[in-house]
């Protein structure tokens, strides 16, 4: 077979489904293309093969005898090769492994760990989409979210992830390594906001509970964006846990007065109940929640000043039945 005989695809695709609507104007709007373009893409195809394919009585139109043979051979061509199009899509969609991350916690949580599960699950083509929108199962091409929020998902597979907690931070030299020894001190320093104002939260545990919510200065959007002014010694921060702790054994940073504000909002694994156990979401869930079990061992050496863990622990948290439908108070743009 000589593939130079083929006719343009756009112009078999037009005749089939002028043909099998028997409409120009219907075959159109399927192809999402004006009736003028399914008419020149006919003609076009009528006189490369040399015959008449469709005729007209009255307003109707039919298909000639060679037509309706030309138009049974086609549709079959196009089935078989649309059944083989989704065979390979959909394999290759078994290898794909999707994941909706907040911004924040993919570039200072995830991303310094992924490499990890990428040596250790080479035949899973991970995808991280990082995004404030909360995705959503039924319509997004999305295996796993890791989710800021309350963890009423109602019909999803949802997991406790990371306990979270806030406090402010700082780098070591900020205001000439003058650094505030109580929290009443920090009256007179800059402090760095974020939309999910929780400074007056923080306030409250400091045993400050008449201090308001700052009402100056940038406003940070994105948490990430928020350590990062800290770090480039813009002011104090207010910052999550799971964000800061690797800049704080570090050195970098510094927590200030050892005072945890509490958190509304939690780190949850979420997928649909039927990929929970698929292999792909199966590898990561392992994965993430011994990296969970890993980070609060890290944790617990910082603050007991013994430093880093040396060996890895592997934990999986046991599953929490999805939670019934409640409607959840506001949450900042980046607690999905």
């Amino acid at each position: 077979m000589d593939l130079r005989d083929l006719p343009t695809l756009n112009a078999v695709k037009a005749f089939e489904a002028a043909a099998r609507h028997e409409s120009f104007s219907r075959a159109a709007d399927e192809l999402f293309v004006t009736h003028g373009a399914v008419s020149h893409q006919i003609r076009a195809l009528e006189a490369e093969l040399g015959v008449t394919l469709f005729t007209r009585e009255g307003k109707r139109l039919r298909l000639t005898d060679v037509g309706r043979r030309y138009a049974v051979r086609v549709r079959t061509a196009l089935v078989t090769l649309a059944e083989a199009t989704r065979e390979i899509r959909a394999s290759d969609r078994e290898r794909r492994l999707v994941v909706s991350i907040l911004p924040s916690f993919a570039a200072r949580w995830i991303t310094p760990r992924v490499g990890s599960f990428i040596e250790a699950h080479p035949q899973w083509d991970l995808e991280l989409q990082t995004s404030n929108v909360l995705v959503d199962f039924a319509r997004d091409d999305v295996d796993i979210a890791i989710r800021f929020g309350y963890g009423r998902y109602p019909g999803l597979n949802v997991e406790m992830l990371l306990e979270e907690v806030f406090f402010p931070a700082c780098t070591p030299d900020f205001n000439g390594g003058k650094l505030p020894r109580t929290p009443a001190e920090l009256a007179s320093l800059p402090l760095l906001r974020s939309d999910d104002q929780l400074w007056k939260r923080w306030f409250d545990a400091a045993d400050l509970p008449d201090w308001p919510e700052p009402s100056r200065g940038v406003l940070y959007q994105d948490s990430s964006n928020l350590l990062q002014a800290a770090l480039d010694g813009q002011g104090v921060a207010l910052t999550r846990r799971a964000l800061a702790m690797q800049e704080i054994a570090e050195g970098r940073l510094v927590r200030l007065f050892n005072i945890d504000g509490p958190s509304p909002w939690q780190y949850f694994f979420v997928c649909p109940p039927q990929l929970r156990h698929t292999p792909r979401v199966e590898a990561f869930h392992d994965w993430i929640f011994s990296e969970a079990q890993l980070f609060r061992a890290q944790l617990e050496a910082v603050c007991t000043g013994t430093g880093a863990p040396k060996n890895r622990a592997r934990a999986r948290t046991k599953a929490q039945p999805a939670q019934t439908a409640i409607t959840e108070p506001p949450s900042p743009s980046d607690a999905r």
